[in-house]
This record gives C-alpha cells, sequence and structure tokens, in this order.
C-alpha cells in the first residue's frame, strides 16, 4: 500500500460525504502551494490531469 492511499482513504472517510466545488478545490491546492512550494509541480500535474479528465474519456 502506497503512503497516499492511506491518505486518500483518510480523505475519503474524513471528508466523503461532503460535496466540494471545482473552484473551491482550486483554491484550496493554490493555498496548499503557497505553502508548501516544493510540491508545486506535483500539484499542477494533478490540476492538468483532473481538467482533461473528459479529454482522456473521449479518447
Amino acid at each position: 500500500m502506497h503512503s497516499t492511499d492511506r491518505a486518500i482513504d483518510e480523505l475519503r472517510t474524513r471528508r466523503g460525504g461532503e460535496a466540494v466545488s471545482m473552484t473551491w478545490l482550486a483554491d484550496r491546492l493554490l493555498h496548499f502551494v503557497d505553502l508548501n512550494p516544493e510540491f508545486e509541480i506535483p500539484v499542477d500535474r494533478l490540476a492538468s490531469w483532473l481538467a482533461r479528465l473528459d479529454d482522456l474519456d473521449d479518447a
């Protein structure tokens, strides 16, 4: 099990019942990168992947 698996499971357990907007998520990601600039590239990749999910589904 990857450490991200545990973190994702924790996220699902703690906040899985909540609904959030993409604007809210984008704001949280920006805030996270402001606090942790060393994670800018992975967060950028995640945001790009999420933004392009429909393109991947069409391929």
